[in-house]
């Protein structure tokens, strides 16, 4: 469509949307919302098919106009914090899957670099991580229990620190997005290394499939969700290299907030990650099939509530919008 037209199309659905916003009619939740959602939708059309032209400024200052008016003094629902995870997150989170397929796709390949590492050069794991651990493991394994350092500690002591190292680790690889996705790159790939070198050691010693029935009763929610605040890292460091129509301090900010919100929503996760490996790690006697149910459950979790789930949201969303506009 030429713009003129689509100009000429919308024009007076956008006026008497704003004009209602001025005027304070706001007695109908459900037109007020229909009205900012189909704002919204023109705003991402126009940024697609007329980038740079007059037509998406205005829908810009619109836009942030509306946003403001709409959530200014706005008194927050008692059920805001259980609204942002089951819906306002998972709406917005389709947007970036293909950032973290990057992220992804980086954690794999360094992944598969520390393995082939490990495989040929016997001092690298050592080189990775460090003497002191590997000379344990190594006594572990030779007493039968190669998971046997996941019972140090007690049980509460572990699961907090355990919790906390990982959303340490969860913000470090958002924070390293400020000096551009190179940051966050270099703690992705630096993990993934070291992720690749572990599992090969055991591999490398006969004890491959012992030690990961237990490694992945947290690891698989664990690894999971730092690629996932790696994707935070890279939304915020590609809001600087690729500002889009934005001005780069404007990208900044926008990416910079929307990474943020990735990386809170990891903090649950986390804590699931964390009370697995305080409570249930330490159990290597545990049957296999109570493993491979655990390991299961969590991957099926990561993928739906991080993939599938803000598909069929989204989807949800587009036939409202659609029939809300009497669009196919």
């Amino acid at each position: 469509m030429r713009e003129a037209a689509f100009v000429k199309q919308n024009k007076e659905k956008w006026i008497a949307f704003i004009n209602a916003i001025n005027l304070g009619a706001t007695s109908n939740p459900d037109q007020l919302a229909n009205g900012y959602i189909q704002l919204t939708n023109d705003l991402a059309y126009a940024q697609t098919y007329y980038a740079e032209s007059k037509t998406l400024l205005y829908l810009n200052g619109l836009a942030s106009q509306a946003h403001q008016k709409i959530y200014k003094n706005k008194k927050e629902s008692k059920n805001r914090i259980l609204s942002f995870w089951v819906t306002e997150f998972p709406l917005f989170f389709k947007q970036y899957h293909t950032t973290l397929g990057i992220a992804f796709l980086i954690f794999f390949i360094a992944s598969a670099i520390g393995s082939f590492s490990a495989l040929n050069d016997a001092t690298f794991v050592r080189l990775i991580l460090g003497d002191a651990y590997v000379n344990e493991t190594l006594n572990n394994i030779a007493n039968g229990d190669p998971a046997a350092i996941y019972k140090g500690g007690s049980e509460i002591g572990s699961f907090l620190g355990i919790t906390i190292n990982n959303i340490r680790v969860a913000f470090l690889a958002f924070a390293f997005g400020v000096i551009t996705s190179i940051g966050t790159g270099y703690i992705l790939f630096s993990n993934g290394v070291m992720l690749g070198a572990f599992i090969t050691f055991f591999y490398t010693k006969g004890v491959f499939f012992e030690a990961n029935k237990q490694i992945w009763l947290h690891g698989t929610i664990e690894i999971s969700v730092i690629i996932i605040a790696g994707c935070a890292g890279l939304i915020m460091g590609n809001s600087i290299l690729f500002p889009k129509t934005y001005s780069r301090r404007a990208s900044f900010m926008k990416g910079a907030k929307d990474g943020l919100k990735v990386v809170v929503s990891t903090i649950p996760f986390f804590i699931i990650a964390g009370f697995i490996e305080g409570f249930i790690t330490r159990y290597t006697g545990m049957p296999n099939w109570l493993a491979f149910l655990i390991i299961g459950a969590s991957l099926f979790l990561i993928i739906f509530y991080y993939i599938a789930y803000p598909i069929i949201l989204n989807n949800q969303h587009e036939r409202q919008l659609h029939t809300i506009t009497g669009k196919p």
